[in-house]
């Protein structure tokens, strides 16, 4: 029988301990947990809070009046590229106000844009082009908000108020995801009985007047996106 060379027979020996050895360190790892790449990654958090009800034209009017009785905040502070502006909201519009205050503490109008702008009228907000905000609507609930006329607040320069919805919307209930900020100086009182005013700009209208400038394509949308985020001042 012929002899095997000592120097192969080694090197035969050590590839074998090496293969051996990978074996166990690889069972190794998976048994420790090292192989975590593979485990799914947890979705984002699309609010910084999670709403406790799905709100629907039903139990919207009750569950905003119960909020308005534990609320007692009436500021807010937008953030923007091009500055902050403060909003002091009205209580003679319980249900508005809450509704905005509620978003606001939701995050829902975090990363949303001021997505349109008319020139010399008016600011609009509470919008995007983004997944993410369609999903936190459908997180938050389909409802909208009858028209509040009778506080006889006026439409004038710096009044924060709620544009109807388009859709299947003949008494032009409220759209209660977006709002506008009349920037016209002389104001814009054609508005007065259609919509509900429920808050006023009480520092920043310089902030509304340069976002008003800004170059808009032919839909009224700015050129480039004007991203907010909004704060409830406590």
């Amino acid at each position: 029988m012929q002899k095997i060379n000592p120097i192969i027979l080694l090197v035969l020996s050590t590839i074998l301990l090496f293969c051996e050895r990978n074996r166990i360190e690889k069972k190794e790892k998976i048994k420790i947990g090292f192989e975590k790449k593979i485990t799914k990654k947890k979705s984002k958090k699309l609010l910084s809070e999670k709403p406790k009800i799905i709100l629907t034209e039903k139990n919207v009017i009750d569950f905003f009046y119960n909020f308005n009785r534990q609320n007692i905040y009436n500021k807010v502070k937008i953030s923007t590229s091009f500055g902050e502006i403060i909003i002091s909201l009205f209580d003679e519009t319980p249900y508005h106000k809450s509704n905005f205050v509620y978003l606001s503490e939701l995050g829902y109008f975090d990363n949303t844009y001021f997505h349109r702008v008319v020139p010399n009228f008016i600011i609009q907000g509470g919008n995007s082009d983004n997944i993410e905000t369609s999903k936190k609507r459908k997180l938050i609930g389909k409802y909208l908000l009858p028209v509040d006329a009778k506080n006889n607040i006026r439409h004038n320069r710096g009044i924060v108020s709620m544009p109807s919805s388009e859709i299947n919307n003949p008494y032009k209930l409220a759209s209660p995801y977006e709002f506008f900020i009349v920037q016209k100086k002389s104001g814009a009182y054609h508005l007065d009985g259609n919509y509900t005013p429920f808050g006023k700009v009480i520092d920043g209208m310089d902030v509304v007047d340069l976002i008003n400038s800004q170059a808009i394509d032919k839909r009224e949308a700015p050129i480039n996106n004007i991203k907010m985020k909004i704060e409830v001042l406590k």
